[in-house]
């Protein structure tokens, strides 16, 4: 790993963050608001929102594997961020002269170009985002930066543009799709083009015949599968972080809308909250490491459960604007909790070479696994609720509390599961603060007597 320096002099650190944050403002632009789009611009029901969602997660997943079997094969090399960015700058033409009119044909059209449009959207976002990340993190442990910093650029970049979505989409919701092309031009140029020397120089290494093998062999990529340990934790990633999808894109954004006068004012609302709480989680972003080093990655991940029972639950319980939107803040701590203590899991409790395989295996292909088994089901009790309930969005709250009971089963399933930190460690050792002090009390202890 290269030494550490301030991190605005380290020109990967440069390079990682601009380029995940463009990824995120072209992906951002258009996902806020795609539920909304599918609802009130389209006109389809939640259960056949819950189907487009499965099919997305279905391709998704698929789509994730293999780019984590080939980016671990990469290693550092871009090609394969490259060919992302250019799917993500063509989305905009894609959904205004493929998608949107063969969905808005309805029968037969309306699933072939579910189809194909779960290709597209996956590899170029849905798929394409564990892989910006992936890349990050390995950038991070590379050219000695932290992970975490980086990522809080992404989070930045949807922040921003989430405050500008709602508005767009009152005027056309394909502008949004647009705009999310023009970022990823702007990315493919920064991946295409944008290499420091220090990158040059490792590229050169991996590329000389002699130099030791870095990359995982296939062998020991399919070998994933057969770790009982992570599927103890694709578990409980199926049964939380699967409702990041199905209840904050697919069912929360028409719930949010409904609390208003109108729905333009609903939508303008929810794109300004929206924004808000992706600062805010950008800033946390920067605070969980922290909070890691205070209480461990393990205990940092059932916090992240334990926030998204939480939240799920009280947008349910409450049924006001001002009291949901609070409520809706919870995400901006429970996203950094899931996302940066898994990564940090992964490595440390497994082999570091296949950080990429298994990041897209036990954190993003379980949450995928999840909305094709979760989304079409819950968006059918949804509409079945809502027609029973009418009254004060019941029939939505009254889904909000079904998805919070699952989380919690989750939370007390991953409270006995779950690997402490200091066993089985098979990566990067992780110590907090507290750990760190103690050892260096003891090296400080053996100094002394062996003066003595």
């Amino acid at each position: 790993m290269a030494n550490k320096t301030k991190v605005w002099q380290n020109p990967s650190y440069l390079q990682s963050s601009f380029g995940i944050f463009l990824f995120f403002c072209s992906w951002g632009i258009w996902w806020s608001f795609f539920q909304r789009w599918l609802i009130s611009g389209v006109g389809l029901t939640n259960a056949e929102v819950g189907t487009i969602y499965s099919i997305n997660s279905l391709a998704t997943l698929i789509i994730m594997f293999v780019y984590g079997a080939i980016q671990d094969q990469l290693g550092i090399k871009r090609k394969l961020v490259i060919f992302v960015s250019l799917v993500a700058a063509l989305v905009g033409p894609f959904v205004q002269f493929i998608y949107a009119p063969m969905i808005l044909a309805g029968g037969t059209t309306r699933y072939i170009g579910s189809f194909i449009g779960s290709i597209v959207l996956s590899a170029g976002f849905m798929a394409g985002c564990s892989l910006f990340e992936a890349v990050t993190e390995r950038y991070s442990r590379k050219f000695g930066f932290e992970y975490g910093q980086s990522r809080a650029w992404g989070s930045f970049g949807y922040a921003i543009v989430a405050l500008c979505a709602g508005f767009l989409f009152n005027i056309n919701p394909l502008i949004n799709f647009w705009v999310g092309s023009a970022f990823g031009v702007c990315m493919l140029l920064v991946y295409a083009f944008w290499v420091p020397s220090e990158q040059k120089d490792e590229l050169k290494k991996e590329a000389d015949p002699n130099a030791a093998p870095t990359n995982p062999s296939f062998a020991e990529m399919v070998a994933v599968l057969k770790m009982p340990t992570l599927w103890v934790l694709i578990v409980f990633m199926l049964l939380t972080n699967t409702f990041y999808t199905v209840f904050d894109q697919q069912m929360f954004p028409t719930y949010y809308a409904n609390l208003f006068p109108t729905e333009a004012i609903g939508n303008a609302t929810y794109g300004t909250l929206n924004g808000f709480q992706v600062f805010l989680e950008s800033a946390m972003m920067g605070v969980v490491p922290i909070i890691m080093k205070k209480i461990g990655v393990r205990n940092a991940l059932l916090l992240g459960a334990t926030v998204m029972f939480l939240r799920i639950g009280l947008c349910g319980v409450f049924h006001d604007p001002i009291t949901v939107s609070i409520v809706k803040l919870f995400h901006s701590i429970e996203v950094p909790l899931f996302c940066l203590p898994a990564f940090r899991y992964f490595t440390l409790h497994f082999d570091t070479k296949l950080s990429a395989t298994l990041y897209m295996v036990g954190f993003q292909i379980a949450s995928q696994v999840g909305q094709v088994i979760f989304s079409t089901p819950l968006g059918a009790f949804h509409d079945k609720m809502a027609q029973m309930m009418p009254n004060d969005d019941m029939g939505s709250r009254v889904t909000f509390w079904v998805i919070s009971a699952i989380v919690l089963c989750a939370l007390i399933y991953g409270f006995f599961v779950i690997k402490r930190d200091d066993q089985e460690v098979g990566g990067d050792p992780f110590y907090t603060d507290k750990q760190l002090r103690q050892m260096e009390a003891a090296k400080a202890s053996e100094a002394a007597e062996a003066k003595h």
